[in-house]
């Protein structure tokens, strides 16, 4: 697999370029993941850290599903990696894959955008803030989803250059 990462639009009009810009952090973080062994993908950041790629791509479809199924589109299908504790997606077994890992992600991602085609930026979600019971707009949980992904890509970097010394932007 060769992640082609494409750069957003520089003259879009706003949806475009949230829908690009997103796109773009969402192929960053698989291209961090490329040519790497299971175990590689499996390996912590920085011990007793549980951070690893693998566990990054988990939680970014546990992040998807959260953000545009149950949030946008008032959806609970539940999570979809669960353990003991909080965030039971960087909670990596043996028997854990990147296959797996990477086609579950694949599979939210395509959900995600599923959802998002039938909102307007300005529609509000379906379901509310946990803190203010207010609902969110498709503009919000974009900026958000941004934002998410462009910090898990800054621990993919460094883990990744831990790995292997790979670099790259």
């Amino acid at each position: 697999m060769t992640t082609q990462r494409r750069g957003p639009a520089l003259n879009a009009d706003e949806r475009t370029m949230l829908e690009g810009w997103l796109e773009y952090h969402r192929q960053t973080l698989a291209w961090k993941c490329e040519g790497l062994t299971d175990a590689q993908l499996r390996t912590a950041a920085v011990e007793p850290s549980e951070l690893s790629l693998m566990g990054l791509v988990r939680h970014m479809a546990q992040v998807e599903r959260s953000w545009f199924r149950r949030v946008l589109a008032g959806d609970d299908p539940g999570p979809v990696y669960t353990s003991e504790g909080r965030n039971g997606e960087f909670h990596l077994t043996e028997a854990d894959t990147w296959q797996e890992a990477y086609d579950t992600w694949q599979a939210e991602i395509e959900t995600a955008r599923r959802y998002a085609a039938g909102f307007g930026l300005d529609d509000l979600s379906k379901g509310q803030s946990r803190f203010t019971d207010e609902p969110f707009s498709l503009r919000w949980i974009y900026t958000h989803m941004i934002e998410e992904y462009a910090r898990h890509n800054g621990h993919a970097d460094l883990i990744r250059e831990r790995l292997d010394g790979a670099r790259g932007t």
